[in-house]
Protein backbone atom coordinates (compact mmCIF):
# COMPACT_ATOMS: atom_id res chain seq x y z
CA UNK A 1 0.00 0.00 0.00
CA UNK A 2 2.83 2.41 0.84
CA UNK A 3 4.35 1.84 -2.62
CA UNK A 4 0.93 2.43 -4.25
CA UNK A 5 0.49 5.69 -2.29
CA UNK A 6 3.98 6.83 -3.27
CA UNK A 7 2.97 6.46 -6.93
CA UNK A 8 -0.25 8.40 -6.26
CA UNK A 9 1.90 11.15 -4.70
CA UNK A 10 4.14 11.05 -7.79
CA UNK A 11 1.08 11.66 -9.96
CA UNK A 12 0.08 14.62 -7.76
CA UNK A 13 3.63 16.03 -7.93
CA UNK A 14 3.65 15.79 -11.71
CA UNK A 15 0.32 17.59 -12.10
CA UNK A 16 0.90 20.29 -9.48
CA UNK A 17 3.49 22.61 -11.15
CA UNK A 18 1.75 25.57 -12.77
CA UNK A 19 1.69 25.01 -16.51
CA UNK A 20 -0.61 25.44 -19.52
CA UNK A 21 -3.18 22.90 -18.30
CA UNK A 22 -3.52 24.47 -14.84
CA UNK A 23 -3.79 27.94 -16.40
CA UNK A 24 -6.50 26.72 -18.78
CA UNK A 25 -8.37 24.96 -15.95
CA UNK A 26 -8.34 28.13 -13.88
CA UNK A 27 -9.71 30.13 -16.80
CA UNK A 28 -12.44 27.58 -17.65
CA UNK A 29 -13.47 27.22 -14.00
CA UNK A 30 -13.90 30.96 -13.63
CA UNK A 31 -15.86 31.33 -16.87
CA UNK A 32 -17.90 28.13 -16.98
CA UNK A 33 -17.73 26.41 -13.60
CA UNK A 34 -16.46 23.15 -12.13
CA UNK A 35 -17.52 20.69 -14.84
CA UNK A 36 -15.80 22.54 -17.69
CA UNK A 37 -12.58 22.93 -15.67
CA UNK A 38 -12.69 19.21 -14.83
CA UNK A 39 -13.17 18.37 -18.53
CA UNK A 40 -10.02 20.32 -19.45
CA UNK A 41 -8.08 18.18 -16.98
CA UNK A 42 -9.82 15.02 -18.20
CA UNK A 43 -8.82 15.86 -21.78
CA UNK A 44 -5.22 16.32 -20.65
CA UNK A 45 -5.32 12.98 -18.83
CA UNK A 46 -6.60 11.28 -21.99
CA UNK A 47 -3.54 12.59 -23.85
CA UNK A 48 -1.39 11.38 -20.94
CA UNK A 49 -2.92 7.92 -21.29
CA UNK A 50 -2.02 7.86 -24.99
CA UNK A 51 1.61 8.74 -24.21
CA UNK A 52 1.71 6.24 -21.36
CA UNK A 53 0.51 3.55 -23.77
CA UNK A 54 3.04 4.68 -26.38
CA UNK A 55 5.90 4.40 -23.90
CA UNK A 56 4.60 1.00 -22.77
CA UNK A 57 4.56 -0.18 -26.40
CA UNK A 58 8.05 1.19 -27.04
CA UNK A 59 7.35 4.10 -29.39
CA UNK A 60 10.04 6.12 -27.57
CA UNK A 61 12.63 5.90 -30.34
CA UNK A 62 10.30 7.34 -32.98
CA UNK A 63 9.62 10.46 -30.90
CA UNK A 64 13.35 11.01 -30.31
CA UNK A 65 13.96 11.79 -34.03
CA UNK A 66 15.00 15.51 -34.31
CA UNK A 67 12.37 16.23 -37.00
CA UNK A 68 9.61 14.83 -34.77
CA UNK A 69 10.87 16.87 -31.81
CA UNK A 70 10.83 20.05 -33.91
CA UNK A 71 7.33 19.24 -35.20
CA UNK A 72 6.06 18.69 -31.64
CA UNK A 73 7.57 21.99 -30.40
CA UNK A 74 5.94 23.83 -33.37
CA UNK A 75 2.58 22.13 -32.78
CA UNK A 76 2.72 23.09 -29.10
CA UNK A 77 3.58 26.68 -30.04
CA UNK A 78 0.53 27.07 -32.31
CA UNK A 79 -1.94 25.36 -29.95
CA UNK A 80 -0.87 27.36 -26.87
CA UNK A 81 -0.61 30.75 -28.59
CA UNK A 82 -4.03 30.24 -30.22
CA UNK A 83 -5.60 29.21 -26.89
CA UNK A 84 -3.89 32.11 -25.10
CA UNK A 85 -5.10 34.69 -27.64
CA UNK A 86 -8.64 33.24 -27.47
CA UNK A 87 -8.51 33.52 -23.66
CA UNK A 88 -7.36 37.16 -23.85
CA UNK A 89 -10.05 38.16 -26.36
CA UNK A 90 -12.80 36.63 -24.20
CA UNK A 91 -11.43 38.04 -20.91
CA UNK A 92 -13.68 41.11 -21.09
CA UNK A 93 -16.75 38.92 -21.43
CA UNK A 94 -16.30 37.31 -18.00
CA UNK A 95 -19.25 38.25 -15.79
CA UNK A 96 -19.21 37.39 -12.10
CA UNK A 97 -22.98 37.08 -11.62
CA UNK A 98 -23.53 34.12 -13.95
CA UNK A 99 -21.64 31.43 -15.82
CA UNK A 100 -21.36 31.67 -19.58
CA UNK A 101 -23.42 29.03 -21.36
CA UNK A 102 -22.03 29.21 -24.91
CA UNK A 103 -18.97 27.02 -24.28
CA UNK A 104 -19.50 23.41 -25.31
CA UNK A 105 -18.32 20.55 -23.11
CA UNK A 106 -16.55 18.94 -26.08
CA UNK A 107 -14.55 22.15 -26.64
CA UNK A 108 -13.42 22.19 -22.99
CA UNK A 109 -12.35 18.54 -23.22
CA UNK A 110 -10.58 19.02 -26.58
CA UNK A 111 -8.70 22.13 -25.41
CA UNK A 112 -7.16 20.14 -22.53
CA UNK A 113 -6.54 17.14 -24.79
CA UNK A 114 -4.80 19.15 -27.54
CA UNK A 115 -2.78 21.22 -25.06
CA UNK A 116 -1.43 18.13 -23.34
CA UNK A 117 -0.99 16.19 -26.59
CA UNK A 118 1.00 19.05 -28.16
CA UNK A 119 3.01 19.90 -25.04
CA UNK A 120 6.62 18.70 -25.59
CA UNK A 121 7.23 18.93 -21.83
CA UNK A 122 4.45 16.37 -21.32
CA UNK A 123 6.02 14.18 -23.98
CA UNK A 124 9.47 14.51 -22.43
CA UNK A 125 8.01 13.56 -19.04
CA UNK A 126 6.34 10.40 -20.32
CA UNK A 127 9.43 9.42 -22.30
CA UNK A 128 11.86 10.31 -19.54
CA UNK A 129 10.36 9.98 -16.07
CA UNK A 130 7.63 7.43 -16.81
CA UNK A 131 9.94 5.50 -19.13
CA UNK A 132 12.48 5.07 -16.34
CA UNK A 133 9.76 4.26 -13.76
CA UNK A 134 8.34 1.66 -16.15
CA UNK A 135 11.76 0.07 -16.67
CA UNK A 136 12.41 -0.04 -12.90
CA UNK A 137 8.95 -1.41 -12.05
CA UNK A 138 9.04 -4.01 -14.84
CA UNK A 139 12.43 -5.20 -13.60
CA UNK A 140 11.18 -5.68 -10.02
CA UNK A 141 7.51 -6.67 -10.41
CA UNK A 142 5.19 -8.55 -12.76
CA UNK A 143 2.89 -7.01 -15.39
CA UNK A 144 -0.06 -6.74 -12.97
CA UNK A 145 2.01 -4.54 -10.63
CA UNK A 146 3.17 -2.37 -13.56
CA UNK A 147 -0.49 -1.73 -14.49
CA UNK A 148 -1.42 -1.16 -10.82
CA UNK A 149 1.33 1.42 -10.23
CA UNK A 150 0.61 3.14 -13.55
CA UNK A 151 -3.00 3.38 -12.36
CA UNK A 152 -1.74 4.91 -9.09
CA UNK A 153 0.02 7.67 -11.05
CA UNK A 154 -3.25 8.34 -12.86
CA UNK A 155 -5.13 8.44 -9.53
CA UNK A 156 -2.80 11.24 -8.45
CA UNK A 157 -3.42 13.11 -11.73
CA UNK A 158 -7.20 12.71 -11.30
CA UNK A 159 -7.11 13.99 -7.69
CA UNK A 160 -5.22 17.10 -8.81
CA UNK A 161 -7.65 17.60 -11.71
CA UNK A 162 -10.67 17.57 -9.35
CA UNK A 163 -8.88 19.85 -6.85
CA UNK A 164 -7.97 22.42 -9.54
CA UNK A 165 -11.50 22.37 -10.97
CA UNK A 166 -13.01 22.91 -7.49
CA UNK A 167 -10.61 25.75 -6.65
CA UNK A 168 -11.11 27.46 -10.03
CA UNK A 169 -14.92 27.29 -9.91
CA UNK A 170 -14.96 28.44 -6.25
CA UNK A 171 -12.97 31.58 -7.14
CA UNK A 172 -15.91 32.84 -9.17
CA UNK A 173 -18.19 33.21 -6.17
CA UNK A 174 -15.86 35.54 -4.28
CA UNK A 175 -14.26 37.68 -7.00
CA UNK A 176 -15.56 40.75 -8.79
CA UNK A 177 -15.91 40.98 -12.57
CA UNK A 178 -12.74 43.09 -12.93
CA UNK A 179 -10.62 40.65 -10.91
CA UNK A 180 -12.06 37.70 -12.86
CA UNK A 181 -11.14 39.44 -16.11
CA UNK A 182 -7.63 40.15 -14.79
CA UNK A 183 -7.12 36.48 -13.85
CA UNK A 184 -8.35 35.49 -17.30
CA UNK A 185 -5.85 37.91 -18.91
CA UNK A 186 -2.98 36.55 -16.78
CA UNK A 187 -4.05 33.02 -17.69
CA UNK A 188 -4.03 33.91 -21.40
CA UNK A 189 -0.62 35.60 -21.14
CA UNK A 190 0.84 32.56 -19.37
CA UNK A 191 -0.43 30.28 -22.16
CA UNK A 192 1.11 32.58 -24.79
CA UNK A 193 4.34 32.64 -22.75
CA UNK A 194 4.54 28.85 -22.74
CA UNK A 195 3.76 28.86 -26.47
CA UNK A 196 6.58 31.31 -27.21
CA UNK A 197 8.97 29.14 -25.19
CA UNK A 198 7.97 26.13 -27.31
CA UNK A 199 8.45 28.22 -30.47
CA UNK A 200 11.98 29.18 -29.39
CA UNK A 201 12.82 25.51 -28.76
CA UNK A 202 11.51 24.61 -32.25
CA UNK A 203 13.61 27.41 -33.79
CA UNK A 204 16.74 26.15 -32.00
CA UNK A 205 16.15 22.63 -33.30
CA UNK A 206 15.46 23.73 -36.88
CA UNK A 207 18.18 26.37 -37.15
Amino acid sequence: MSIFLSYVFLGLSLAAPIGPINAAQLDKGIKNGFFHAWLVGLGAMTADAIYMGAVYLGVVHFLEIPFMKAFLWCFGFFVLVYTGVETLTSAGKVVSSYRTKDESKIKSFMSGFLMSLSNPLTILFWLGIYGSILAKTAAEYDKAHVILYSGAIFTGLLLWDITMAAVASSFRRFLTGKILALISILSGLSLIGFGIYFGIQAYKLLF
